[in-house]
């Protein structure tokens, strides 16, 4: 009797999950959103970073308004006009798009937001907080062990600039917003690119584009050589290429922004021989790409920022930026573009060969980071 009983109904098939877990069948985005979690410390770090960036902003929009708050008789921003204002705006701006970057960063949808739209931004971030990060600490202690009474990185005119409490809050401000950006953008690029820096130097592939690679590399090396030796220059105190009233301001100041200006020009090339060279051992891959990152975003931005400020503060032909200023700021931006251009050639390759079924069975290739 057993045998005419019809067969059994197949189990139903269980719900499509696409992404990340989430609730069945929903959509790969949706799935994505409702997974992910922000940790105390990704919260708290981003709250700190969009604080950390009000003390700037309020002084700026207070200066548009008309108030003078740290603003000293006698300082030349009081004879800027609309073009100062103007560049007020520009910098209210970018320090805004610091909070943008926090949110992006610690926010599901900043998962979606293509690479050079996040990558970018944050090496320009990078180009003009880590010179301020890295000398305002060192001036600091230099005065404190006696060193001179220089003043704060970007102020070089005789007549008082702004109140001296103005710059502490300020840069304080930066070397936060600096931190607490580079911690949340290591976590957020590890979870999405980890896979293409792990390993070591001497297992990167010869590829095609590796002789046009070294090429580039060569010729960012020699092109930082320029305002490398300037920079030596001035940091051992001479005063080629400075414009008169420059050159009288110098203080403790001066030369510790310059010895920053020249280590960072080491670093950039240190960084990028490794990367195009790969003779080094067991040397880890996140260093030299950390040394170029650093380097080229602080030669790019940072001689980019000091150009422009120069040109924009310069009143009397004697405080006007010499040609040899120029053009030492001029070759230093196009240094630190050669490098960056390089790693996104550098992140291009190692993408695609991450993507190759090939590379799944090769024992050398990074494992994709879940």
């Amino acid at each position: 009797m057993t045998a005419n009983r019809p067969p059994a109904a197949p189990p139903p098939a269980p719900p499509h999950r696409s992404g990340p877990p989430g609730r069945p069948g929903t959509p790969p985005h949706r799935a994505e959103a409702s997974s992910y979690r922000v940790g105390r410390a990704r919260a708290v770090l981003r709250v700190v970073a969009m604080v950390a960036c009000l003390p700037y902003i309020g002084l700026k929009v207070a200066w548009m308004a008309g108030s003078r708050l740290g603003i000293p008789e006698g300082s030349a921003l009081l004879d800027g006009g609309a073009l100062l204002r103007a560049a007020n705006g520009v910098t209210v701006l970018m320090d805004g798009a610091v909070i943008v970057l926090a949110l992006l960063l610690t926010r599901p949808w900043g998962k979606r937001v293509p690479a050079w739209l996040l990558v970018l931004p944050m090496w320009v971030a990078s180009g003009l907080l880590l010179p301020i990060m890295t000398a305002f600490p060192v001036q600091l202690a230099v005065r404190l062990l006696g060193g001179g009474g220089g003043r704060p990185v970007g102020e070089g005119n005789s007549e008082p600039f702004l109140d001296p409490w103005v710059f502490g809050v300020v840069y304080g401000g930066f070397i936060v917003q600096g931190l607490a950006l580079g911690v949340l953008f290591a976590w957020y690029a590890r979870e999405r690119w980890g896979r293409l820096w792990q390993g070591r130097l001497r297992d990167l592939p010869v590829g095609p584009t590796t002789p046009a690679l070294r090429a580039t590399a060569v010729a960012a090396a020699s092109a930082a050589l320029f305002p490398g030796v300037t920079h030596l220059l001035w940091v051992s105190g001479s005063t080629a290429g400075l414009h008169a009233g420059r050159a009288a301001d110098r203080t403790s100041d001066f030369y510790v922004m310059e010895a920053v200006n020249l280590l960072f020009v080491v670093v950039t090339a240190v960084g990028v021989l490794l990367l195009a060279f790969r003779r080094s051992g067991r040397l880890s891959l996140r260093l030299p790409l950390v040394l170029a990152w650093a380097g080229s975003a602080e030669m790019a931005c940072w001689g980019g920022w000091l150009s422009v400020a120069g040109l924009i503060g310069a009143g009397e032909a004697a405080d006007r930026p010499t040609t040899a200023t120029v053009l030492t700021y001029a070759v230093q931006m196009l240094a630190g573009a050669l490098v960056v251009t390089l790693g996104a050639y550098f992140f291009a390759e190692r993408s695609a060969a991450s993507a190759l079924p090939t590379t799944a069975a090769d024992p050398t290739a990074a494992a994709p980071v879940s």
